[in-house]
């Protein structure tokens, strides 16, 4: 037990020595710290100092810089109001020149009014002595003449009136023959299509046609579901279907009149089938458009062969069957281009003529109102055009350019062919209007003509076309009928409906009679 006391003693040494080294080490950081806190207390002095410098050194600066400012504000301020003081002493003694111009001015105008109303009172003075001097030498003037004012200026009026009647009648006459020479292409439009108007119900007569239905519940049928079967109807026959509350019937409208043939015999046979669905419609719609060409080509067949004309191309013998089912004024064209074919070919045969090229001129004049609703063109231009195309007759062509006046014929054939035309298209009964009605548009023709000063009698002639009146000759001068020609018109055409134009010819005559003994 020896080491014991050994290995306390060592233990307390060592306790000791630990002791010690840790008081020894806490006094040398606490001297190390309060160095270093001293330290830092100067760094913040000096830094502290050093703002507070630069602080007060920029605070200098600022006010100088402030007042620099302030001085230059202060030098700007006083020469803008240097410079708008000098501008306003500028406008106030412009002003006062202004001021000095105006009154100048002012007594300027002051002395002309003086010196105008001095010259004013001058002038009613001189005025005065010329009127009474006109008077004077007026009065003179009339004992001289014998004549009145009054009288004079009858006489001067009435001198001037005549003047005037005959310049006036030269120049209209003038006027007319420059129209007349300027627009050929536009008389020949106006006349060719004159004959084609027609009034609404009248067209509204001649563009549809009805088709009869078994029951009201085909209408349901025809419509199809959300109108699925009308639709490709109108589509494919190109027509206008009306299905209003009419019992058993729909209404087929169309101005093309082929087409609305074709149109008919579709619904009917869709009707007589009973199938009503788009594919059949257009099954059915060829079939209907074979039957009508077919109809068509027999229809003008049979017109050559009624005519009695031969070696007609058979692309025209198919054009004029189409004229069966065209219509002028409620007038089928076909009928009237055979009743101009027969009439035609009488005249021809009472005057020795060709019967057979009269016959074949008059059935053919009208042969391009069978396209003109397709092409462009009046059915005049048409009708040339194609005869031409299938080489027909000089004659032929003549009479078909010309038997409506726009050109001049060049055959007997194409007078012939004119006046059968007028004769067919203009007698009582041919087209859409009643007898009384015909005789009363006579008897209103001839009522307004006569109502013109200077009119003997008047007649209307070639069923209403023309109306020939009889003048006057006292009353009416060579000059004057121009004029009175043209009143005529102008109240015809503001008081009468007229297919068509009317021709007013005016005949003056004088007479001298003397017996020998």
């Amino acid at each position: 037990m020896e080491w014991l006391p050994t290995l306390i003693i060592a233990v307390v040494c060592a306790v000791v020595f630990g002791v010690a080294g840790f008081v020894i080490g806490e006094l040398h950081r606490k001297k190390t710290a309060e160095s270093l806190i001293g330290s830092a207390n100067e760094e913040a002095t000096r830094i502290v100092n050093q703002a507070v410098n630069e602080a007060e050194t920029k605070k200098r600066e600022a006010v100088l810089e402030a007042k620099d400012e302030i001085h230059r504000l202060r030098s700007e301020t006083e020469r803008d109001l240097r410079d708008r003081r000098n501008e306003v002493q500028r406008q106030e003694k412009r002003l006062i020149q202004k001021e000095e111009s105006l009154d100048k001015k002012v007594d300027a105008l002051e002395k002309k009014e003086e010196t105008l109303d001095a010259k004013i009172k001058q002038a009613d003075i001189q005025l005065s002595e010329a009127e009474s001097i006109k008077r004077s030498q007026c009065e003179m003037l009339e004992k001289i003449a014998g004549y009145t004012k009054e009288q004079a200026k009858i006489d001067l009026l009435n001198s001037l009136e005549e003047t005037l009647k005959r310049e006036k009648a030269v120049k209209i006459m003038e006027y007319e023959q420059e129209i007349r020479d300027e627009s050929e292409s536009l008389a020949r439009e106006i006349i060719t299509m004159a004959i084609q108007r027609c009034a609404a119900d009248h067209s509204s007569e001649v563009t549809v046609s009805t088709v009869l239905l078994p029951n009201d519940e085909m209408k349901g049928r025809i419509i199809g579901r959300e109108g699925r079967n009308i639709r490709a109807i109108e589509t494919i026959t190109g027509v206008d279907l009306i299905i209003d509350d009419t019992p058993e019937a729909i209404t087929i409208s169309c101005f093309d009149p082929v087409r609305r043939e074709i149109a008919r015999l579709t619904l009917e046979k869709l009707i007589s089938d009973g199938r009503i669905h788009p594919a059949l419609i257009e099954k059915i719609h060829e079939k209907a458009k074979r039957e009508v060409d077919q109809a068509i080509k027999q229809a003008g067949e049979r017109a050559v062969i009624d005519a009695g004309v031969n070696g007609i191309h058979h692309e025209l013998v198919k054009l004029i069957g189409r004229l069966k089912y065209r219509t002028s004024y409620g007038q089928n064209i076909l009928n009237h281009s055979l009743e101009v074919s027969y009439i035609a070919g009488l005249m021809a045969a009472e005057l020795g003529v060709d019967v057979k090229l009269a016959r074949r001129a008059g059935l053919l004049h009208d042969i391009g109102k069978a396209v003109d609703r397709q092409q462009e063109g009046s059915h005049i231009e048409l009708g040339v055009e194609y005869a031409k195309k299938y080489r027909e007759n000089e004659i032929v062509l003549n009479a078909i350019e010309a038997h409506h006046g726009d050109v001049e014929p060049k055959s007997i054939i194409a007078c012939l062919v004119q006046a059968a035309d007028a004769i067919s298209a203009a007698r009582p009964g041919a087209r859409r209007e009643n007898l009384e009605n015909y005789i009363k548009r006579l008897k209103t023709l001839e009522e307004i003509s006569e109502s013109f000063k200077g009119v003997d009698k008047a007649y209307a002639i070639q069923a209403g076309r023309e109306v020939r009146i009889i003048v006057n000759p006292e009353a009416v001068s060579d000059d004057e009928m121009a004029i009175v020609a043209r009143d005529i018109v102008q109240k015809i055409e503001q008081e009468l409906e007229y297919p068509g134009q009317i021709k007013v010819n005016l005949i003056r005559e004088t007479r001298a009679t003397d017996f020998a003994k």
